[in-house]
């Protein structure tokens, strides 16, 4: 695997290094001793499916308070997505910025998202699926969100967002929910 540093600390791209040969190719797609080797969590707990009907679906954005904070490896298994990681870490030097990167089945890359950063997609393609591992169990009461299209983020996406849920719609303004989500 490469890990590819953003501009975001502690996010990364992670690519596959793929060993072809007259079958196809095989490439490992997790590794705890690589995770931890470039500083990442390399405790995963839970693994979960999006599946998305439509291109122009948007889930997001989302994270886990604390004390259930959690880190995120996702990866696009069918279709493509915009995938979005918004750091919301205040002692973060990039508080508030954002990143965005292809992740499909075609490339198999890879996104990691650290604690304390949102994560959300925009589906690309019809029938796209999107593979999570993470490194804490789901709890719903320190299920968190911000809006996909609140100002103070100004988060470019490629396309018009056509399905999205009541909750990822309804999220307060920012600073609002810096108030009303603290543990």
């Amino acid at each position: 695997m490469t890990f590819r540093h953003t501009k975001l600390p502690g996010v990364f791209e992670i690519g596959l290094e793929s060993i072809p040969d007259e079958r196809g190719f095989f490439a490992r797609c997790w590794c705890q001793e690589d995770f931890r080797n470039n500083g990442l969590n390399p405790n995963l707990v839970q693994c979960s499916i999006s599946f998305n009907a439509r291109k122009g679906t948007l889930r997001g954005m989302h994270y886990q308070a604390p004390p259930f904070a959690e880190a995120k490896v996702v990866r696009c298994t069918s279709g493509a997505i915009y995938d979005v990681v918004l750091d919301l870490r205040p002692e973060s030097p990039t508080f508030r910025q954002w990143i965005a990167v292809l992740l499909s089945a075609a490339n198999r890359n890879m996104m990691y998202v650290p604690e304390g950063c949102a994560h959300g997609f925009l589906t690309l393609e019809d029938e796209t699926e999107v593979f999570y591992q993470m490194s804490e169990f789901y709890h719903p009461e320190s299920a968190r969100g911000v809006r996909w299209n609140d100002p103070e983020f100004g988060i470019t996406w490629p396309s018009e967002v056509k399905v999205i849920s009541e909750r990822d719609r309804a999220f307060p303004d920012f600073e609002a929910s810096v108030v009303r989500q603290k543990p």
